[in-house]
């Protein structure tokens, strides 16, 4: 059985003035109560690049720089923008092949040869403008332009004027920030209820602008340094406000309901176990009681159990904590 306790200054001043305890002490009780309410959560992270817009530049053949049209890491392409200038033995000899093609065709009307030499030029992936030309003018130039695919910003260039390059190596690498992924750690205790969340929101202290965040992804993994798990989130950026390394904040929200709430103040964490103090039928007088709480917002505590609505708690429980209850550490 609880036992009912009193705190002991209370009882000695009822005797004088009874009309004044509470007053003296701001002993102020709460109603517990149910309210509409959402629960809301603030985590922390950065924003990276979406993998799915990075790009690199590649080719298929090895040869050497004759001349750079994008000079300097973080210079911003469209795709369609030449970008480099090269040479390549492997190239130049398959336009001489299609362009020969193209002259055996005149002479005896064959078109598998042409095929044939054209298609071997698309698989070194050779512009199609390149190769038209070659019919168009009845040349072939022995250099080949490599053009951006995409748009996006150059964020690494391995390459300079008179540079020589291998096939397969990457020459530039473009990454699109049209769209950003933000990476928000979790900690553990946060995931089992995260998938009641649905409503996400971005803010960075570098922008007044609120980003909304789509396509939420938990990683199957944790973080064993940190303990954290790894949340991403989708962020359209077309305006181009955040930056990849941006430290950012996610507000997240469940759906509203009806609960059981107690505003923070009137609980108090003492040895791993919360504990309310219940005002009962007596003036002055409270009851520790084991509640079960968890945060709903920055004010208040939805309470799971312990307590009903018929009940009223001390809105401010730390000032309990000189009570007669804490003396005779009856909790």
């Amino acid at each position: 059985m609880n036992k009912i306790i009193t705190l002991v200054t209370i009882p000695l001043l009822m005797m004088a003035n009874e009309s004044s305890v509470e007053q003296l002490f701001s002993v102020q009780t709460v109603q517990v109560k149910i309210q509409n309410s959402t629960k809301k959560q603030v985590n922390h992270g950065y924003i990276v690049a979406n993998e799915s817009n990075i790009f690199d530049v590649t080719t298929r053949y090895s040869g050497f720089v004759e001349e750079l049209y994008v000079t300097k890491t973080y210079d911003k392409v469209k795709k369609g923008d030449p970008l480099v200038k090269v040479y390549s033995p492997t190239v130049y000899k398959a336009k001489i092949d299609y362009l020969n093609s193209l002259k055996y065709k005149s002479k005896i009307g064959s078109n598998s040869m042409i095929s044939s030499a054209k298609k071997k030029l698309k698989l070194l992936n050779v512009a199609i403008k390149e190769i038209d030309d070659i019919e168009k003018y009845n040349g072939a130039n022995e250099f080949t332009t490599i053009y951006a695919k995409n748009d996006g910003w150059i964020f690494k260039k391995n390459i300079n004027t008179g540079s020589s390059f291998k096939s397969g190596e990457k020459l530039f690498e473009i990454v699109n920030t049209d769209t950003l992924w933000a990476n928000i750690e979790l900690y553990q205790n946060q995931l089992k209820e995260f998938n009641k969340f649905v409503n996400f929101t971005i803010k960075s202290e570098a922008t007044d602008e609120i980003y909304i965040a789509t396509n939420p992804l938990i990683y199957p993994n944790i973080d064993p340094k940190v303990a954290t798990a790894t949340l991403r989130v989708n962020i359209d950026n077309k305006l181009q406000h955040l930056k990849p390394g941006m430290y950012v904040k996610l507000y997240s929200k469940q759906k509203s309901t009806d609960t059981l709430v107690i505003p923070k103040t009137a609980a108090i964490l003492k040895n791993g176990t919360w504990y309310a103090f219940l005002a009962t039928e007596f003036r002055g007088i409270y009851e520790p009681i084991k509640i079960d709480v968890t945060p709903i917002d920055n004010s208040y505590y939805k309470v799971i159990s312990g307590l009903t609505t018929d009940d009223k708690v001390v809105n401010n429980a730390l000032f309990m904590m000189d009570s007669d209850a804490q003396i005779n550490a009856l909790y």
